[in-house]
């Protein structure tokens, strides 16, 4: 079999020569035959392919150890891990671009008071919109389960549900939201809340690691929202959703971390299979006791906010029985959140009931019109 030298491969290849000694090193790509006196590299020309595959996997921005799993499986298996790859690269840049766009605005509403000193934000006063949060949190046991492990609350700044699980949920559930709520106690600097979100999530994990003792199998799922003034910052982890109506639209601004949305993302389900799988409430991420791994990172994101927006905090008692084109009308006919929020409890278990449901529901109002 006729060989290539390593500069000839490279070339072939458009990997580098350097590259090519790196990847034999990390076992990604070894050599067919190393001459055993000059330990010079020669590569066969059937390798030129999963060579080319290496190349565009660093492209794409893969990881080397993501890209030794993926070469060393059979195409199809190979495909499905690079969507679900992508899949991931998406979601985290979707929050790194809200957080750019977050910096930009704050940093351009900031003018400096003096060349060479810090900047202070622009004068309050040349706002003259005044801007509030007009809430309602309800939660109900439904008509199956014995008791109710969700916790559901809303205040002036800080709007959560947690879905508890397990033996000890519904104290694991009612810690997570109680660690949020000193947030409520006072302003919040929009430059800073992102700090504070990330402080009361461990506070949050704390709590349910005390309350949830050595057994990752008690836990809770948070999803909760805290309003700066001018934002909402965005904390979530696990299946229970944020949604909001705006312009007459539902958007879910939440993503489920279970085994389900996981296997939809890669494009091994259909939505219509999702709905009957057996997994459906499988979590991949929760907030849970014991274990000597590091508790799962939860989703932080920003969120402009607009005058008429309303907002729906909810756990998946009601997301999994009552149709998004449902919840979307019911929100839009409601003339206030208490009672929006209550016809989505009453349509939950109307719908059999099966689960906890919990909701909060918020409208954005200009406070100087109220």
């Amino acid at each position: 079999m006729e060989m290539l030298t390593i500069g000839a491969f490279a070339k072939a290849s458009r990997l580098s020569p350097k590259a090519l000694r790196l990847y034999d090193e990390l076992e990604l790509l070894r050599p067919a035959r190393v001459d055993p006196e000059t330990g010079y590299r020669y590569y066969a020309p059937e390798q030129l392919e999963q060579a080319r595959l290496v190349a565009w996997l660093r492209r794409l921005g893969m990881p080397l150890a993501g890209i030794r799993e993926v070469c060393a499986l059979e195409p199809p298996a190979a495909a499905r891990e690079i969507r679900a790859f992508w899949a991931r690269t998406e979601s985290e840049t979707a929050t790194r671009r809200d957080l750019a766009a977050f910096l930009v605005d704050h940093l351009s509403r900031t003018v400096p008071r003096d060349p060479g000193k810090p900047g202070t934000p622009d004068d309050p006063s040349k706002d003259t919109t005044m801007l509030e949060l007009r809430y309602s949190a309800l939660s109900d046991t439904g008509l199956v389960r014995p008791a109710n492990q969700d916790t559901a609350y809303a205040g002036t700044r800080v709007l959560a549900v947690a879905d508890g699980f397990g033996s000890g949920g519904a104290p694991a559930s009612s810690a997570a939201v109680e660690a949020l709520k000193f947030l409520d106690d006072e302003p919040l600097p929009a430059g800073s809340v992102l700090n504070l979100l990330e402080d009361a999530v461990q506070g949050a994990t704390q709590a349910v690691q005390e309350v949830a003792g050595p057994t990752n199998e008690i836990g809770t799922t948070l999803t909760a929202m805290v309003w700066t003034g001018s934002q909402l910052a965005l904390v979530h982890i696990g299946d229970s959703r944020a949604y909001l109506l705006r312009g007459g639209g539902l958007f879910r601004i939440t993503h489920d971390h279970t085994m389900v949305q996981s296997m939809l993302d890669e494009g091994r389900l259909t939505p219509e299979e999702a709905t009957a799988h057996p997994q459906r409430a499988l979590l991949l991420k929760a907030l849970t006791g014991g274990g000597s791994a590091p508790a799962p990172a939860p989703d932080v994101r920003l969120h402009d906010a607009l005058v008429g927006d309303r907002y729906l905090l909810c756990s998946d008692g009601l997301s999994a029985v009552v149709s998004e084109a449902t919840i979307r009308d019911t929100l839009a006919a409601a003339s206030t959140p208490t009672e929006a929020a209550q016809a989505l409890v009453g349509a939950a278990n109307d719908s059999g009931g099966p689960d906890n449901v919990s909701c909060v529901v918020a409208d954005l109002v200009n406070a100087e019109s109220q």
